[in-house]
């Protein structure tokens, strides 16, 4: 499983050593993607997905430039913007990248001070602290970039009591379809360019206090064609979960070189959502049309007793359904989880979603590295970017 840094307690105040408090997180606020067509994108999100209408900003709301709708399905919050006219930057990004994340926020109690602590460290700044008021109250942003074009804002609404923030107003629709058990947000994983990995590892420390707790190398991460290298970076309180993810030598084409070709650049690979049951959760995604991953061969849901060992007497879900499913599973010393894999959800190869549910475990899956990864091959075999 890697090296793991010693933990303090597994609790959802979960302390690593070595963590600084400069920049205290609480939490995932948003994920903004630039898209194309943000009301067709919100329709799939809903549709596929069971996300619900919740805000949005544009022309109606006196914005000129953009157009935003704002999903929400318990603790996650996406937001899909696109332009409105041919002088928006936000062209640029999607010209370039497809439709694609370009925002992560991150909840915070002091938006000056998180922008302070981090530029004064070396970030470089995307927005400066701004003030935005309605008759709700104020939300404080601010904002630094990441690896690639991407961004973490830094979101304070303690004062703030309205729908979303201003420039906002309630979304109201008739189409809200069910939800389907998505609770939050996991962890999300970025992918950057050959031998940039441990350079973003040291800005995550460095800039935000971030500390390296998981790696996995090439030899852990490979296939018989091609392989790849990981680092998960967490805050203090574990909240945030980072993995960042570089190319490695191989035979072939990894799905990291794919993604970077394709994405043009490094970026967000895909986003982790949480279900408390994932046999529901997946049921009816697939039912919505939802494309997984091809399953694994038959030898590894057979294997699965062995590699789960005691854990194997505390299982609650049935093997042969996660079999139906296609659903992963793996274990560490805590517990074990359920994971499975979107397929790219635009034509680009590019940004996915992971499903999980956790049932104890705190690693990422890692004895089901090989089989996601055969998966993904197969898939890039038949887009003829192996």
């Amino acid at each position: 499983m890697g090296k793991e840094l010693k933990s303090v307690d597994y609790g959802l105040e979960k302390i690593f050593e070595g963590a600084q408090d400069f920049l205290p997180l609480l939490g995932t606020d948003y994920v903004e993607f630039y898209v194309g067509n943000a009301k067709q994108a919100a329709h799939f999100y809903k549709t596929a997905f069971g996300f619900q209408s919740f805000a949005y900003s544009g022309l109606e709301t006196g914005q000129k430039d953009r157009v935003s709708y704002v999903l929400k399905q318990d603790k996650i919050r996406l937001v899909l913007t696109s332009p409105l006219n041919s002088n928006s930057p936000i062209n640029d990004h999607i010209v370039k990248h497809g439709d694609g994340v370009k925002v992560v926020a991150l909840w915070v109690e002091d938006a000056r001070s998180a922008f302070e602590e981090t530029t004064k460290r070396g970030a470089k700044p995307f927005m400066e602290p701004k003030v935005e008021t309605d008759e709700h109250g104020e939300v404080v942003r601010s904002g630094i970039y990441t690896y690639g074009e991407t961004v973490h804002m830094f979101v304070e609404r303690k004062n703030y009591k309205g729908q979303f923030m201003p420039g906002y107003r309630k979304w109201e629709s008739a189409y809200n379809p069910e939800p389907t058990g998505l609770k939050y947000i996991d962890h999300m994983v970025g992918n950057v360019g050959w031998g940039e990995m441990n350079t973003w590892v040291k800005w995550y420390e460095d800039v935000m206090g971030f500390v390296n707790f998981l790696t996995f190398d090439d030899k852990q991460i490979t296939t018989e064609y091609s392989a790849l290298m990981s680092k998960v970076m967490s805050n203090g309180n574990g909240r945030i979960k980072f993995p960042i993810n570089e190319p490695a030598e191989g035979i072939k084409k990894s799905q990291i070189e794919e993604y970077l070709d394709f994405y043009e650049g490094p970026g967000v690979q895909h986003l982790a959502v949480a279900t408390d049951d994932i046999v529901s959760t997946v049921s009816a995604l697939r039912a919505r049309g939802v494309e997984f991953l091809p399953p694994p061969p038959q030898a590894y849901y057979d294997d699965i007793p062995r590699r789960l060992g005691a854990h194997m007497d505390t299982m609650k879900e049935d093997l042969s359904k996660l079999q139906e499913l296609s659903i992963l599973v793996d274990a560490d010393e805590e517990g074990y989880l359920l994971q499975i894999f979107t397929k790219p959800l635009q034509d680009r190869p590019t940004l996915f979603f992971e499903i999980i549910q956790r049932m104890g475990a705190k690693g990422f899956g890692a004895g089901n590295f090989k089989a996601l990864f055969e998966s993904i091959e197969r898939e890039q075999a038949q887009r003829g970017t192996l």
